[in-house]
């Protein structure tokens, strides 16, 4: 009669587990101190120039806390990271997770912001048993009873409901690196200076690239156009005496053929360095109030800059597949205003 072999149980692999990611952890650091760099800190091939990714500090749990761990794919440029942070750092808070960032993403905020979430090690991005959990671009009732322990979040989010109750944690965690904030503001001190005294500084950031022929072939929408910017200015003009507005885009050629500048109202301030975005979002965020026309990183802009905001409303078709994965509700705050946009020229296709 043979022997019954003993079930595989579920604290035999818990503890493999606990000891894999206990191995990874101790020969990061082990590596880290054979390498020539600080203690607290060791490069990585992802990282630029100048950047180093820190050692992950992690304490092993106790018998009575579930081992975890959250992070979320990265995808996008600058403004859908931010929405990507945002979301992980309040979802991973409100179910009571450790919420880790993959390397790419520190790489891109890192540089700009006081970012406070440990890095993955990419060994445990690559071993530990993830579960996708796709997210919608706006917060909903399911993802307040997350169940499990090793959740990779995806998709696109980059919405105020999933992290605008926690509105002082992001701040924070969004505060500029004190040299890009004394370059904004010495800038703009600048600006006031050259006009006699303090002025209501207004940041204008005008997105175009790849959506001025993204938006009517795919999502049946359009861009901002001179005439909406021009509403967005004498919106502002009406309500303060002498604003400025200091315009930043990825097509500064395109605003400086399409925007009134003879007033001396109008500083075309924006490099248009898509790669190297923290000097124009800088500038945003430092400024009182913000017009914004498509994009995260105007919604970002002006999410971090407080004050009043003027954004492009109603600038796809009611039948566009946009719809289905953005809601404008979701995207903008209520108190912020919009203009609607002009949708005669999808019309003329």
């Amino acid at each position: 009669m043979g022997l019954r072999k003993a079930p595989f149980s579920f604290l035999a692999a818990r503890i493999i587990l606990l000891i894999f990611i206990s191995t990874i952890f101790h020969l990061q650091q082990r590596l880290g101190k054979v390498r020539p760099t600080s203690k607290q800190e060791e490069p990585t091939q992802e990282s630029p120039p100048g950047l180093l990714i820190p050692q992950v500090k992690w304490k092993k749990p106790t018998n009575n806390e579930p081992l975890s761990f959250w992070t979320i794919k990265v995808r996008g440029r600058l403004g859908n990271q931010m929405g990507e942070y945002a979301t992980l750092y309040a979802l991973a808070k409100m179910n009571g997770r450790p919420a880790f960032i993959p390397a790419e993403m520190y790489v891109t905020l890192a540089p700009i912001f006081k970012i406070s979430l440990p890095v993955l090690p990419s060994a445990l991005d690559r071993w530990l048993p993830w579960q996708n959990y796709q997210l919608n671009d706006w917060m909903e009732e399911r993802h307040q009873h997350i169940s499990s322990n090793f959740v990779r979040f995806t998709g696109y989010p980059c919405s105020w409901t999933f992290y605008h109750h926690l509105r002082p944690d992001i701040l924070r965690e969004f505060s500029l690196h004190e040299q890009l904030r004394e370059e904004a503001q010495a800038f703009l001190r600048g600006l006031q200076a050259d006009r006699g005294g303090p002025c209501t500084l207004v940041g204008v950031h005008v997105r175009r690239g790849d959506y001025v022929h993204y938006m009517p072939s795919v999502w049946k929408g359009v861009v901002a156009d001179p005439d909406y910017l021009k509403q967005a200015m004498d919106w502002f003009q009406a309500r303060y005496d002498f604003p400025v507005f200091v315009v930043t885009s990825d097509d500064m050629a395109w605003c400086r053929d399409n925007i009134n500048a003879s007033f001396g109202d109008v500083v075309f301030a924006g490099n248009g360095i898509e790669g190297s975005p923290g000097k124009d979002f800088a500038l945003l965020t430092q400024c009182n109030h913000t017009i914004i026309t498509i994009g995260t990183f105007g919604i970002w802009a002006a999410y971090l800059a407080g004050g009043e905001t003027i954004y492009l409303a109603n600038y796809t078709l009611p039948d566009s597949p946009f719809l289905k994965v953005f809601k404008p509700e979701a995207a903008f705050l209520p108190e912020w205003v919009g203009i609607p946009a002009d949708l005669s020229p999808l019309f003329k296709h």
